[in-house]
């Protein structure tokens, strides 16, 4: 849960403060298993995501000195959250991430990367 504006005429009534609800879907892929036979350690992959998430829950990113000046669209964000995410795995995960979030059963947008 987090809340926002999204300052550009493009947003109509979302350029003032509103809030948004995202479920987010974190996905890794690999050409192939490592020693263990996984992709990565899903508790591992678990502990970042929730560590990534935490510092925007119930924030106001317009308050936020990592968003100031950005349009924090939903593909903002999850290109972001993608971002933050591939730091932290890039020791332990060879592949790509894709970054879902989902505002409704019809609206959700995506960011996909490998790690470089």
């Amino acid at each position: 849960m987090i809340a926002h504006s999204l300052h550009d005429e493009t947003f109509g009534p979302a350029q003032q403060l509103h809030g948004a609800t995202y479920v987010v879907d974190v996905t890794f892929f690999s050409e192939r298993l490592n020693h263990c036979n996984i992709v990565i350690d899903i508790a591992l992959a678990h502990k970042i995501i929730n560590h990534v998430l935490e510092p925007m829950h119930y924030q106001n990113l317009d308050d936020k000195n990592e968003f100031n000046g950005k349009l924090t669209t939903t593909e903002f964000i999850a290109r972001y959250i993608h971002d933050k995410i591939r730091e932290k795995v890039a020791g332990y995960f060879q592949g790509k991430i894709n970054v879902t979030l989902g505002e409704s059963h019809i609206a959700w947008a995506s960011y996909e990367g490998e790690l470089e």
